[in-house]
């Protein structure tokens, strides 16, 4: 894992302004078409050759009825049929990953792993340290480990045990701190440098103050400072943070309003300078240049507008595909030319 490198932005949007599609909104320069539907809160997807494996809460968050389900893909990668279920009866599945032939699944407090075919689910890890909400998406890396997150709870005025950590997994090792000091660290990515980006979610007001969410660059062995340290390095005097331990903490690459709630981050398959972050409480996915935040958080600009809750973002060849939870479905955005 590396530092954050000197790179360009975003400059596909022409002159013709914003094009709709379905109530869609994404700049000029750029189409969306509906890859797969039929799905009942989608949270996480990846996609399996030729097929997208998707979990879901298929009802209510704390139903204990989530599934993961395979969507086969037909040559122009949409959705051939409806979905078929692997896994069921889960507790609110957010995570889904293939990694060593086989899927692995993040619920609530559990991660197992399963046949690619589907059926009964092994419990790799469970009784999670969280939050009470849930812990967050699952990522393969190309050297054959997994990374997960358990979210930040408190014990007193500490980070309970275990929590608030980005953690990796070997299949069949342990778990290794990859870093730590997020309150929610949900969703994350790597560029083609390396570098490994993530969304936080602060969740909550510290010093009576609501804190905003952020993307960072993260490097192995970091301590983002939660809770005593929240958004660009500000203290909280409640739980011991001081300017001069906050200042130690890795900056923020960019800002996001309190409770924008970033699902996910991916990078743009037509930029490679760019980042795309969806916000799902506010209904939007926005782009963030890769470069820059030497002297602050960088400015961030609307990418794609109308969709009530934009749950997982994925990176798939030359198409963006998009999650929307609401809708039930997975759309796809493509760079015109």
């Amino acid at each position: 894992m590396c530092g954050v490198l000197a790179v360009a932005t975003l400059t596909s949007c022409g002159d013709e302004g914003p094009a709709a599609v379905d109530g869609v909104e994404v700049p000029d320069g750029f189409a969306v078409s509906e890859v797969a539907g039929g799905l009942n809160g989608p949270t996480q997807f990846v996609r399996d050759e030729d097929r997208l494996l998707v979990a879901q809460l298929n009802g209510e968050e704390g139903g204990g009825t989530g599934q993961v389900v395979a969507t086969a893909l037909d040559d122009a990668g949409e959705a051939d049929g409806d979905p078929s279920v692997l896994f069921e009866d889960l507790a609110k599945p957010t995570g889904v990953e293939v990694v060593a032939g086989e899927i692995w699944v993040m619920e609530e407090r559990r991660l197992s792993r399963g046949p690619l075919d589907g059926g009964e689910l092994t419990t790799v890890l469970d009784e999670l340290p969280f939050n009470g909400r849930s812990e967050g998406t699952l990522t393969a890396i190309e050297d054959g480990r997994l990374l997960y997150d358990t979210s930040g709870t408190l014990d007193g005025t500490e980070a309970a045990e275990g929590s608030g950590i980005l953690w990796s997994l070997t299949p069949g090792g342990e778990p290794v701190e990859v870093a730590r000091g997020f309150k929610h660290a949900y969703a994350r990515t790597f560029d083609a440098d390396g570098t490994l980006w993530q969304g936080e979610m602060s969740d909550g007001s510290y010093d009576g103050e609501p804190a905003p969410d952020e993307l960072v660059a993260v490097e192995e062995g970091d301590d983002f400072g939660w809770p005593r340290c929240v958004g660009d390095g500000t203290p909280v005097d409640l739980y011991g943070g001081t300017e001069e331990s906050c200042a130690e903490t890795p900056p923020s690459h960019a800002l996001f309003e309190p409770g924008a709630t970033p699902t996910s981050v991916a990078v743009a398959p037509w930029d490679p300078d760019t980042l795309l972050v969806a916000l799902w409480n506010q209904g939007r996915i926005v782009s963030v240049p890769r470069d820059g935040g030497e002297d602050g958080p960088v400015e961030v600009e609307d990418f794609l507008t109308g969709l009530e809750r934009p749950q997982h973002l994925l990176a798939d060849g030359d198409r963006l595909l998009v999650g929307d939870y609401t809708g039930g479905r997975i759309l796809s955005v493509t760079a015109d030319g």
